[in-house]
C-alpha cells in the first residue's frame, strides 16, 4: 500500500536481438553516491532474462503523452509483439549501455546492474546510473531541467495519475519567513 509510485518504461536489449520495453511500478532511488535506483521484475517476465543476461537497461520517464504505450507494454510481452513499432516509439541510442532509451521519454537513466537480490516474486535489480538523457524542450535558457513540467505520470492501485500541483519546496517548513514591515 506504498502508493503513488513512479510508472516507468524499462528498455532492454540482447545483441543481435529486437528492443523490448517492460513497464515497472516498482522502481526507485537508493543511492545518491554513486547514483543508482532499482527496479523489481517477476522472472517470468520476457525483460527479466534480457536484463539478468545483459547487466543493463534504460529507466525512461511516463509523461501524459506515453501513459497509453507505458500500459500496452506492462501487458503485452514482448515475445508476442514489437511494443517499439506497435506504440511508434523510437528507440535512442545510449551513450553508456548498449539497451536503448525511448526518444519520447523526457528522460532516459542508463543503467548498469551491480547486484540482483532474489526477494520471491520479483527480483530487484540494483543499478548503477551510467549515463543520463533530457529533452532540451524542458532546459531553459539558464541551463535548468524543468523535469515537473514534463507532465511526469505516477501509478496508484491498479490506475495511472498525471502528477498535478506543486504544495511546497524541499525545506519550506523550516525556511526563514522575511519580515513584512
Amino acid at each position: 500500500m506504498l502508493y503513488p509510485v513512479p510508472a516507468v518504461m524499462v528498455s532492454c536489449q540482447r545483441p543481435g536481438e529486437a528492443p523490448n520495453i517492460i513497464t515497472v511500478a516498482w522502481a526507485g532511488t537508493i543511492c545518491s553516491d554513486p547514483v543508482m535506483l532499482s527496479i523489481s521484475v517477476r522472472k517470468e517476465r520476457h525483460s527479466y532474462e534480457i536484463i539478468k543476461h545483459t547487466g543493463e537497461f534504460v529507466v525512461n520517464l511516463v509523461t501524459r503523452d506515453l501513459v497509453y504505450a507505458a500500459d500496452y507494454c506492462g501487458v503485452k510481452s514482448g515475445r508476442d509483439v514489437d511494443k517499439f513499432r506497435d506504440m511508434n516509439l523510437t528507440p535512442r541510442a545510449s551513450v553508456h549501455v548498449q539497451a536503448p532509451g525511448i526518444e519520447e521519454s523526457p528522460v532516459n537513466l542508463e543503467c548498469r546492474v551491480k547486484q540482483v537480490i532474489e526477494l520471491g516474486s520479483h527480483d530487484m535489480f540494483l543499478a548503477e546510473v551510467e549515463g543520463v538523457t533530457v529533452d532540451r524542450e524542458y532546459i531553459d535558457e539558464k541551463g535548468k531541467f524543468h523535469l515537473n513540467d514534463t507532465g511526469l505520470v505516477s501509478y496508484s492501485h491498479g490506475e495511472y495519475f498525471q502528477l498535478g500541483e506543486k504544495l511546497g519546496k524541499f525545506g519550506y517548513s523550516v525556511r526563514k519567513k522575511k519580515n513584512s514591515h
